[in-house]
């Protein structure tokens, strides 16, 4: 089977060939809804080899053609080993040519991977590399980019995407590990990190910490706040005492207001930390990141919505199965921000002089719980057919865990600007493959 598709793009021809060589591309052209990650990237397009992952162990192998490539204008990569044997038999052309206010990219494929698939998927490429290319210009145009990021917590969820896009931007990622350190990491010891950690970097990016979800034993909530306050003490003085540091951003969240709140109106960044386990952490974890003395940013985040993990594919299995629904009454109030946007907010806060203090990393569509389920439903073609009562997350996480995260009711106003995927229809459609291919337009 023969599928071509070929989208407009407003940028120079070598601009978009350039983010294309760029470690991070594919990571960033791999839609999240294909049971396929990527594990290695091309050196070259002219003869590079990529790798991706399957469930199982299995693999999926594709290697650059030398004889068909043509710089900046096309390279072509062919499977040489698939886990399904339907996948085997693949060809990618990828084309690149000037047109008037920029330039055009052409993917013709041979495959017989079936044609509802490829559309799927390359409508996710399409949008995304213009995304991509769109932010990256607007970054671009706040200040000097940094020589190199260093960052904690970059093989999580948040931390793969944001390198991945640093990375297509020309930053160079310094990645910094507990253990195991490779090529391009550095050795973290949260507790006593080596007093030469951050050298060269021009900033630091700090995601780490123990995933909240989880019910909220003792010792869970200990491990919360050892995983956070401390470490993040103890980092933020480093990027003080480093000369080329000038920049420290610090994971937060919206919990820092509570788990109810928002009743009035949405709260911003000037109202005062709410009451309860998680505000009380997220408030300690913002004193200990606001102890360094250069430019400090704390990102205080919503629900984050992405089809590779977190809340999303928790939903999506739900109502595949016919199980999905609201949660109790589906009147609480849920403020989320996809994980592009929430990407983009990171990278603008490394890179924007003037960015500075706490930022509410939410969209400006808040929803509720009720709401969310709906257009859930509507986005995979699933009935909402069922609704949980509180006494279900109430079993899973205790008391506790549930009012603070599965019944949390947070209105929270957005501090965003700059947002790609500002509605939650938007943003369903790219992380669950329902956008349209930009020639079906």
């Amino acid at each position: 089977m023969s599928f071509t598709t070929t989208q407009f793009v407003p940028f120079d021809r070598s601009e978009v060939w350039q983010w294309h060589t760029r470690s991070g591309a594919i990571a960033r052209l791999t839609p999240p809804f294909l049971p396929m990650t990527p594990i290695r990237q091309a050196a070259s397009l002219a003869d590079g080899t990529t790798v991706f992952a399957f469930p199982a162990g299995l693999k999926w192998v594709a290697r650059h053609e030398v004889s068909s490539y043509r710089r900046e204008r096309q390279f072509v990569d062919e499977c040489v080993s698939a886990p399904i044997r339907k996948f085997a038999h693949w060809r990618h052309e990828h084309i690149f040519a000037d047109a008037d206010g920029g330039m055009t990219l052409c993917d013709r494929v041979e495959t017989r991977v079936p044609a509802a698939t490829l559309r799927a998927a390359f409508a996710y490429r399409q949008h995304q590399l213009l995304a991509d290319l769109t932010a990256g210009a607007r970054l671009r145009s706040l200040g000097d980019a940094p020589v190199r990021v260093a960052m904690t917590g970059s093989r999580g969820l948040v931390g793969r995407a944001l390198t991945a896009f640093l990375t297509t931007m020309g930053i160079e990622v310094i990645q910094l590990v507990r253990s195991g350190a490779k090529e391009g990491q550095r050795l973290w010891d949260p507790p006593s990190p080596a007093p030469d950690l951050l050298t060269g970097a021009t900033a630091v990016v700090h995601l780490a910490g123990e995933a909240i979800g989880g019910r909220f034993s003792d010792s869970h909530k200990q491990n919360l706040r050892t995983s956070r306050i401390e470490p993040t003490e103890k980092l933020a003085q480093l990027a003080s005492a480093t000369p080329s540091v000038n920049t420290f951003v610090s994971a937060s969240a919206i919990g820092v207001y509570g788990p109810s709140c928002g009743a009035d109106g949405p709260v911003d960044i000037t109202d005062p930390p709410g009451e309860g386990f998680l505000a009380q952490l997220c408030t300690d974890w913002e004193a200990a990141a606001a102890s360094c003395t250069k430019r400090t940013v704390l990102m205080r985040t919503g629900l984050v919505l992405s089809g590779r993990g977190g809340l999303l594919p928790v939903f999506k299995a739900l109502f595949s199965a016919g199980l999905g629904g609201r949660l109790g009454d589906g009147n609480q109030w849920m403020s989320w921000i996809s994980i592009e946007d929430l990407v983009y907010a990171y990278a603008a806060a490394v890179l924007d002089p003037t960015c500075t203090g706490a930022i509410n990393a939410v969209s400006p569509q808040l929803v509720t719980n009720a709401e969310f389920t709906t257009q859930l439903a509507t986005a995979l073609k699933r009935p909402k057919l069922l609704s949980m009562p509180s006494i279900g997350p109430k079993l899973l996480l205790g008391n506790e865990g549930a009012m603070e995260l599965a019944l949390a009711d947070q209105q929270v106003a957005s501090s965003l600007e700059h947002l790609s995927y500002p509605t939650l229809e938007h943003c369903l459609r790219h992380e669950l493959g329902g956008e349209r291919l930009a020639d079906e337009h």
